[in-house]
Parts: C-alpha cells; structure tokens; sequence
C-alpha cells in the first residue's frame, strides 16, 4: 500500500515539473537581473559623460580683433560757473540814500552814477570850507602888505644911518625895525599855511560830497540789489554791499574741482564741454585757462580749482550755475587700439587644452574688475608694458604690448607684435563649440 503511494506522488511531481508548475522566483530575486541593470547604467553614464559632459568640459576662447580708431581721454569734474569779475558797491560815508538809479539785471557803464545819498550836510561843508580858504587868502595879503611896509622902512632907516654917518638912526632903532621885518615875515608863513590847510579841507569836504553819488567801476550788470531810498547807510570798518555788479554776461568762468588724481593731465589750452541743469540735453564749449597750484581737501577727498573760459553769447548761463565739466586730455587720431578686457584677460586652464576659438564682435561677457571711476591715464604713465593672449591651435599664447593711453575701454598700442585685424582672447567659456 505504502509503496504504490509513493509511486502516485512521484508521478504527480514529475508531471508537475513538466507543466511548470514549481514555484518561479521574482527578477529582483535573481543574480542575473542586478548584474545586467549594472552594465545598463555603466553604459548610460558612459554615454552621458562622453557626449554631454565631454563637450561642456571643452574650453573656447572668446576673441575681439585689434582695431584703428580715435581715442578720446577725459577728465570729468563738477563746479560752479562765475563772473569773470565781481564788485560789491558799498558807500564810505554814513548818510541816508535818497536815490537808487538801477535794478538787477539792469546794464550799467563804467562812471555811470547807481546811487544817490543826501548830500546836504556836506554841501554845508564845502562852503564852509571855501570860506575858510577865502579867509585865509585874505590873511596872507595882509601879512605880505605888513611885510612890504616893514621891510621899506627898514630900508629908509639903514640908508638914513649910512648918511649921517652911523649917527642917526641908531642902532637900537634899525635892530627893533629888522624886528619887526622878521616878524611880518613869519606872518606871511603862517598865513600860506593856513591857505595849504584850507585847501586841503575844501577838497576833503568836496571828495566826501562826490561820494554821495555811487558810480559804476566797470562796465556790466547789476547781479543783486540790497538798497532801497531812505535806507541809512552806516559806514564802518567792513562795508556794507549795496550792490553786486558783474562784467559783461557774454564771457563768463567755470571753476571745478580736478581731482588729484587727474590734475597731472589737466593743461591750459586744453578743450572742454559742460552740461547744466538748466539744459541736460546741450553740450556748451569751454577751454581749460590754468590750474590753481593750491589744493582744497574736503572729506579727505583733495581737488584743485580748474579755471576755463565760457562764452555765453545767447546768455542762455546765469552765474552760480552748478555745471558737470568733461576736459579732453588726449585725442588721439587713426591709434591701433586692443579693448581693455583684453588686457585684463588671464586663462584659466592649462594651454595645452585645445579648444575652437569664437571671433565675438559684441560686448564681452562682463568681469569682475575694479576700476576707479573718472581716472585716467596721465602722460607721464603712459607707457607701460602690458601682456595680452592670442589662440594658436587651441592654446592661448601670451603676446607682449607696450601700451599707452585708456580711456576705460580701450586702450593705445604703442610696440608689439600683433596690428589692426588679429584677434585677441578677451574670455573663454566651457562647452563653447
């Protein structure tokens, strides 16, 4: 019995091998199955990193040829625009103004009377004056009559004693008599005195009553007016501005403020143009007339006051304008430039990596550098050597320069190898094709 049992389970068995019916293991149960997902990754990371990592890790050189072109160098500086020349009328004398003859903005000629004090007071005193001298006029006539008649009868007396033989008149008579000739004499002295005095006081008294009339000393306008009739004028050691007059409009002077680091090349003849406020949209001329030796430090910030000469023919600027000057210091004509991003190009791989070369015409991708704004190149730095990359066959291979002046973004090429048309390295970019 047991036997035959036996014999029915090992049929069933082989018969359910047969059939498949043994239990089948999952995939992720197998060795096979995580050794061929393995291959399958190494060969997508191959792939990605031959194709897709690969040509990002491939360096380019971003070029910009050498050009001929003008080169223009500024300095930029702000300031103030002014008179050429000022004056500040005030009065010498204390008085009361009866009369103001001009307004601001009115033009005045030189000798040209502006205002009026009372002038009774001293009216009064020149006659006064011509009184006195007349007097002492009259002083001095007689002391010379006197004179004339002691001197005659001196002379009577000493003929009378030369005839009489030194006997009459005697001697004591002719020593009173020369007495009173010296005397007479003094008199006169006195009298011419007292006529230089008067004279002196009368035209003391007459230059007072001419500074009652306050007159133009140059020809101009009136920039500002602080007076007004019946105002009391009180002179004293400083003397009050009545008026503020300025020479002709039509030329006028901006002063601003260089900075130290540009007044090396700053020069008197030197052309500039300016803008305003008032005008944003117009440039005006200017020409640079001279530097002041004498700096100005404010805030630790040294400047020097930079005089040029404005014309204003349509009176369009009004002093105490507040201006933005740009001096021209360098103007250069048909120079071979390289840009300045050039310059301050240095690669960052090996030269031996080999990479295509891109030739960009536009702005350069923009770097990190620090530059101090409204400097410039002075003429005495000029020249100085510099180092600049060309691609060869994929390397960047250095190229000395000697450079001179820079304008920020270009700068002049004074010695070197390279001329207008090669192209210089100004960037480089991974992945560039």
């Amino acid at each position: 019995m047991t036997d035959k049992t036996n014999t029915t389970k090992a049929q069933k068995t082989d018969i359910e091998g047969l059939l498949g019916a043994d239990k089948v293991k999952p995939l992720y149960e197998r060795g096979s199955f995580w050794l061929v997902l393995l291959i399958l990754l190494g060969i997508l990371f191959a792939v990605y990193y031959f194709f897709f990592r690969g040509s990002q890790g491939q360096v380019g050189f971003v070029t910009q040829p050498l050009t001929k072109g003008n080169l223009t160098v500024e300095v930029s500086a702000n300031g103030t625009i002014n008179p050429i020349r000022t004056v500040s009328l005030g009065s010498e004398l204390s008085g009361i103004v009866r009369k103001v003859n001009v307004d601001v903005n009115d033009q005045v000629k030189k000798g040209e009377v502006l205002i009026e004090l009372d002038d009774t007071k001293l009216k009064a005193s020149v006659e006064r004056a011509k009184a006195s001298l007349d007097l002492s006029k009259a002083t001095l006539a007689e002391s010379l009559a006197t004179l004339k008649e002691a001197k005659a009868k001196l002379s009577r007396l000493q003929e009378v004693r030369r005839l009489s033989g030194g006997k009459s008149p005697s001697k004591t008579e002719i020593d009173a008599q020369e007495a009173l000739v010296a005397k007479a004499q003094a008199s006169v002295q006195s009298a011419q005195a007292k006529i230089t005095d008067s004279e002196q006081a009368l035209k003391s008294a007459e230059s007072d009553l001419s500074k009652t009339h306050i007159s133009s000393p140059i020809d101009g306008v009136v920039l500002a007016r602080s007076v007004e009739p019946g105002y009391a004028v009180a002179a004293s050691l400083q003397a009050v501005e009545l008026l503020k007059l300025a020479t002709d409009l039509k030329d006028l002077e901006l002063q601003v403020n260089v900075d130290e680091a540009d007044v090396g090349a700053v020069k008197p003849g030197q052309k500039a143009s300016f803008t305003v406020s008032a005008y944003p949209d117009r440039n005006f001329p200017a020409e640079l007339k001279k530097v002041a030796f004498g700096s100005t430090k404010t805030d630790n910030v040294v400047t020097y006051v930079t005089y040029l000469d404005v014309k204003n023919p349509d009176l369009l600027l009004r002093p105490g304008m507040t201006a933005t000057a740009t001096i021209r210091t360098v103007a250069l004509k048909d120079a071979l430039l390289v840009p300045n991003t050039a310059l301050r190009f240095r690669p960052t791989v090996s030269s031996e990596s080999k990479a295509p070369a891109m030739n960009v015409f536009g702005p350069p991708m923009r770097r990190s550098v620090r530059k101090s704004a409204g400097s410039v190149t002075s003429p005495n730095a000029s020249q100085k050597k510099a180092e600049v990359y060309v691609e060869e066959d994929g390397h960047a291979v250095p190229v000395p320069l000697v450079v001179g002046f820079t304008d920020g973004k270009m700068t002049q090429v004074l010695e070197g190898k390279l001329s207008a048309g090669d192209k210089v390295i100004v960037d480089q970019r991974r992945g560039a094709k």
